[in-house]
């Protein structure tokens, strides 16, 4: 097939805080240094920059003040400083408010934001600079000249669902570069093959959690604006790890989430489920109660921490931000991580173009940067908390809570290593005396949408929109496997662990259930890709630009 070639000098595959932060700084330091201007391209699967940004969010802006100083002046969206935090250990009914608020989990200094916004701010600021941006494109393979990353091929548009070209058919492009930048988010489909590929994984399987969110509307007054609380407890079980969240944001605007860990046993466990019984409980629903909720969206996390970050470099190529698990599980925070990651790999392919030397041993510069900056500072001290909640709540909070005095040392034998995937359990194993019906979930709870929706509902409330006559972009390798082993072993955990009903099994006759694959209704969090105990399947992105909007998220 003939293909259209577009040479640049640095691809950037990715139009989140981390790639865009490369960007801009590759363009405002070559225009410094009064060198010719680089040509700079950035790719982002979304129809428009922020549209798949979904976090918190509540930005440390460390990473803002290296990369913009000036950013008040240019009118960064961070309207909202934080003003006060509490923390809770929630049990069923009641809570306990901490007498004191974790240092982790301080955010004096911060700014309570939509993520969506900053990140649409940040491409305004990067096309100022003059990179050229190209939304709707997702890159869909790796070029390679050998074993040397020479830049990414686009997706193909405009192939109907069974992968017969459309009169709209257009071939994807070759962008051809002399560095990649890869900043694809959270198992990022690229990353995923580059670290396969090469041997990339770091000392210890990366770990993952979901966050879930809705944006709620409600009668003024209830929290002030900047109001950060945190949870832990209830509704999760001491094996399970995660906590809820509410950030207070002004004109009665509520940021209510619940983050799990993608490493709990149960397999008929449902993490939407423990979100909506979350907002069921007597410390959230009164701040609800008469409100509105007004957008949802979910995303992966990746929480594995400083053990689980890959070798980030290769030759032509380097990895930052979510992509490479830059995030501090501990603070919740990874926005800040992502940008200085951008930046130091700037500052590096900045250097390896000027000495035409852009091999993996010159682009391992961008390690050392890593291990000898602030990044490191804050994930080295942290490395094993999150492993640490493998052996229950009361290890994990303790492990985070001795790091001043222990500098993070944890006995070997207290840390879960495993995949969180490896850690499901078989039915039989979990439920010894029989499971529930296998088309149940163990939390599951009644639906009012008012308070509680099902995921269906929630997923409107996303603006996911998707080509329905498009390939599937959720690639199960064997869907036999779903209707026999994996209902029999593990009672299809896919339709749970998916927060927007992908995935379902359906009657079928002759043969029982069948699944079924809603890929419209995907909103790109990734869980299946991650949590699917046999590791089946594979998210690629859709066609260009379908997915989420995640509009003031």
């Amino acid at each position: 097939m003939d293909r259209e070639t577009l040479d640049v000098d640095v691809l950037i595959v990715g139009a989140g805080p981390a790639g865009l932060s490369a960007a801009i700084r590759l363009a405002r330091r070559r225009e410094e240094f009064g060198k010719e201007p680089l040509a700079i391209a950035v790719l982002e699967k979304s129809r428009q920059s922020g549209s798949h940004m979904l976090s918190g969010a509540v930005l440390d802006p460390s990473g803002l003040d290296e990369l913009l100083p000036d950013w008040r002046d240019r009118g960064a969206p961070l309207e909202t400083r934080v003003t006060g935090d509490r923390t809770y250990y929630l049990t069923k009914g009641s809570q306990l408010r901490f007498p004191f608020t974790p240092s982790p989990l301080r955010n004096h200094g911060n700014y309570v934001i939509s993520l969506n916004r900053f990140v649409r701010w940040l491409a305004e600021q990067a096309e100022a600079a003059g990179v050229d941006l190209f939304s709707g494109f997702s890159g869909s393979e790796v070029l390679y000249d050998g074993d040397r990353v020479v830049g990414v091929r686009t997706g193909d548009r405009g192939l109907d669902k069974h992968g017969t070209q459309k009169g709209t058919f257009e071939p994807g492009v070759d962008i051809k570069a002399k560095v990649t930048i890869f900043a694809d988010g959270v198992r990022g489909n690229l990353t995923k093959t580059l670290i396969a590929r090469h041997g990339l994984a770091g000392p210890i399987s990366q770990s993952y959690a979901i966050g879930i969110k809705e944006l709620w509307e409600v009668p003024p007054g209830r929290l002030s604006p900047g109001m950060v609380i945190h949870s832990m407890g209830y509704p999760l079980r001491h094996e399970e790890f995660g906590g809820g969240f509410i950030y207070a944001m002004p004109e009665g605007r509520l940021s209510v989430g619940f983050v799990v860990g993608l490493d709990y046993k149960d397999p008929l466990f449902d993490p939407h489920m423990a979100f909506q019984r979350f907002k069921q409980h007597p410390l959230v629903a009164p701040l609800l109660e008469g409100g509105e909720m007004t957008r949802y969206g979910a995303k992966a996390l990746p929480e594995g921490g400083w053990h689980a970050l890959p070798r980030c470099h290769v030759d032509g190529g380097l990895i930052v931000g979510d992509a490479a698990g830059f995030l501090n599980s501990m603070r919740l925070k990874g926005i800040h991580l992502a940008m200085k990651s951008g930046l130091a790999a700037a500052d590096v392919v900045l250097d390896a173009l000027a000495s035409g030397d852009v091999s993996a041993q010159a682009l391992a510069t961008f390690q050392r940067h890593v291990s000898a900056g602030s990044i490191r500072r804050e994930l080295y001290p942290v490395r094993n908390v999150h492993q640490a909640f493998g052996s229950g709540l009361v290890a994990g909070v303790a492990c985070a809570g001795l790091v001043p005095f222990t500098g993070g040392w944890w006995p070997s034998a207290l840390l879960s290593r495993e995949a969180g995937h490896e850690r499901i359990e078989y039915l039989t194993r979990y439920y010894p005396s029989g499971p529930p019906s296998l088309d149940s979930t163990s939390n599951g709870v009644a639906v009012d949408r008012q308070l509680t929706f099902d995921k269906l509902t929630n997923v409107h409330y996303s603006g996911t929109r998707h080509d329905e006559d498009q390939p599937v972009h959720l690639l199960v390798q064997d869907t036999d496997v779903c209707r026999t082993r994996c209902r029999t072993e593990y009672g299809n955990p896919c339709i749970r662990f998916c927060p927007a009903n992908v995935y379902e099994m359906v009657d079928d006759e002759g043969s029982g259930k069948r699944l079924q694959i809603n890929a419209s209704n995907c909103v790109h969090c990734k869980t299946c890709d991650i949590m699917d105990p046999y590791q089946i399947i594979d998210w690629v992105p859709p066609e260009g630009g379908g997915g989420p909007e995640y509009e003031g998220m």
